[in-house]
C-alpha cells in the first residue's frame, strides 16, 4: 500500500531542450481502460478493503494511504465514515503522518461534518501542526469573534509559554485578520508590472480569487518587460488552479498555494503518475533553499525578509497578504510547483473547478487527454511553460501569486486582459 503514498512523490528530471514537443507528450495513465482499473482499484482495494479492516500497527500505513486518496480523489461514502469513526476513535494511538492525513481527508471531503470531533481533539492536542488543522476546521465553520477567542484560550492552555512557536503565531494572525484581508483592496498593479519591468526577468503572474475553488490565470511578462502575446497579439493566458485538496489555509502543508513570490528556477518533467508528463516550472520558496530562491540577488547587509519586501515596489510592500510565501517558507511548506495533471476530471465534476485537479499545494493548469491515444489534446501548461522559456533561455524568473478579491467565481480573461492593457497603454504615454 506505500505504494500508494509513492504514487504522489514529486520526482523530476532536468530540461535540456529550447521548447517542449506537444507531439511527443504522452501518457499510459490517461487510457481509457487504465482508468477504470485505477478507479476500480482505488475504490475496492486502497478504501474499502482497508477499512473494513480492524485498525491496528498492522493496517495503520493502509489506513494512511486511504486518507490520502480519500482527500485527492474526493471519495465519499458510508465506507469512508465508517472508515473515519475508526480513526476517531484510536486517534490517541495513531502515528503522526496517520493523524496528519486523516485530518486531511475529513476537511477534504467532509469540512462541515464533524465539529464536535474536533472540539473534541483540539482539547488535548500537543502537535503544532495538528492542532493548527484542527483549529482551522473550527473556524471555517464558526468564524465568529466568540469562537476565535475560544481558539486563541486553546492555544494558549495546550502550549502555555510555547504559544510563539511560529506556525501557531500564523494560526493567531490568520484567524484574526483572513476575513479583514478578504475586503482590502489590491494595491496598484501597474506600479508592480512597472516594477517587475525595470527588474529586468521573467515573471509569471498567477491572479486567482480569495476563494480557491474558482480557478485563477497565469500571463507571462518577458524579461523586456513585454507580456507575452500570440502571432496575431491577442495575450497569452494560462488557466491555473491555486486550491489543494484539502483547501487548507497557506501555512499548512499540502494547504493550498499561498500568496506571494516564488522563485522560478528551471523547468522540468516529472515521473510522477499524476502531474503527468508536461513540463513544469519549478519553483522554490524562500527557506526551502536560498542559493537557488535569490541566485546572486541577496543583499547580505539586510534579512530574509527586506530582501524578500524588496522584490516588490514601495506600494505593495505594506500589502502583507504577500507575505504569505515568506512565512509558509519560514514554516517549512516546500514543493510547490507548477504542473499539469492526468487525473481523470471526472472525480470533480460539479465542483466549480471542474475539469483542473486540486493538488497537494501546487499550482495546477488546466489539461485534457486522449483517452484512446494517451496523446495531450488541450495544455495550458505546455503552453505556460514554452511562453515562459521561448524569450527566456535561462528558463529562471519570479512566479507572483495574488488574490485579486473575493468575487465568487473564476477570474476572467477580461479581467486580466484589461489590467495588462492597461499597463502597456500607459507605459508607452
Amino acid at each position: 500500500m506505500k505504494f500508494f503514498i509513492l504514487f504522489f512523490l514529486l520526482i523530476f528530471g532536468t530540461h535540456t531542450f529550447a521548447q517542449y514537443n506537444p507531439d511527443v507528450i504522452q501518457s499510459d495513465v490517461v487510457l481509457y481502460a487504465k482508468r477504470q482499473s485505477f478507479d476500480k482499484y482505488l475504490r475496492e482495494t486502497v478504501i474499502d478493503k482497508t477499512f473494513q479492516e480492524p485498525l491496528d500497527s498492522n493496517s495503520e500505513d493502509y489506513y494512511e494511504s486511504a486518507c490520502l486518496a480519500i482527500s485527492q480523489f474526493m471519495i465519499t461514502n458510508d465506507v469512508v465514515k465508517a472508515g473515519f469513526d475508526s480513526l476517531y476513535q484510536h486517534y490517541d494511538s495513531l502515528q503522526y503522518a496517520t493523524k496528519r492525513a486523516f485530518i486531511e481527508a475529513v476537511y477534504s471531503v467532509y469540512p462541515h461534518n464533524y465539529t464536535a470531533w474536533f472540539k473534541q481533539l483540539i482539547a488535548g492536542e500537543t502537535e503544532p501542526k495538528l492542532f493548527c488543522m484542527q483549529a482551522v476546521y473550527l473556524y471555517k465553520n464558526d468564524s465568529s469573534r466568540q469562537n476565535i477567542q475560544q481558539l486563541e484560550r486553546q492555544i494558549k492552555k495546550n502550549f502555555g509559554a510555547n504559544d510563539t512557536i511560529f506556525l501557531l503565531q500564523l494560526l493567531k494572525s490568520y484567524l484574526n485578520n483572513e476575513q479583514t484581508y478578504k475586503q482590502k483592496e489590491l494595491p496598484n498593479i501597474n506600479k508592480l508590472f512597472a516594477y517587475r519591468k525595470a527588474a529586468g526577468s521573467a515573471t509569471v503572474y498567477s491572479f486567482q480569487r480569495w476563494n480557491r475553488d474558482y480557478p485563477g490565470i497565469a500571463v507571462v511578462q518577458n524579461p523586456d518587460g513585454c507580456f507575452a502575446r500570440d502571432s496575431a497579439g491577442r495575450l497569452l493566458l494560462f488557466e491555473q488552479l491555486a486550491r489543494s485538496a484539502s483547501n487548507m489555509p497557506y501555512f499548512i502543508s499540502s494547504g493550498s498555494t499561498p500568496q506571494g513570490i516564488y522563485s522560478i528556477w528551471s523547468t522540468a518533467k516529472s515521473i510522477n503518475k499524476i502531474i503527468g508528463p508536461s513540463p513544469n516550472l519549478q519553483t522554490v520558496l524562500p527557506f526551502e533553499d536560498d542559493p537557488l530562491y535569490w541566485g546572486s540577488q541577496y543583499d547580505s547587509s539586510k534579512d530574509a525578509l527586506r530582501n524578500y519586501i524588496d522584490l516588490l515596489p514601495m506600494e505593495w510592500r505594506n500589502y502583507l497578504p504577500m507575505l504569505e510565501a515568506f512565512d509558509a517558507g519560514k514554516a517549512g511548506r516546500n514543493a510547490i510547483i507548477a504542473h499539469g495533471t492526468t487525473i481523470d476530471p471526472s472525480y470533480f465534476k460539479g465542483k466549480p473547478y471542474y475539469p483542473i485537479s486540486p493538488t497537494l499545494g501546487c499550482l495546477c493548469a488546466k489539461e485534457s487527454w486522449n483517452m484512446y491515444t494517451g496523446k495531450i489534446v488541450e495544455s495550458d501548461q505546455l503552453n505556460l511553460v514554452n511562453t515562459f522559456i521561448k524569450e527566456n533561455i535561462e528558463e529562471t524568473g519570479f512566479l507572483f501569486v495574488i488574490n485579486l478579491d473575493n468575487q465568487q467565481k473564476p477570474v476572467t480573461k477580461e479581467e486580466v486582459e484589461k489590467m495588462v492593457n492597461e499597463f502597456e497603454l500607459n507605459s508607452h504615454l
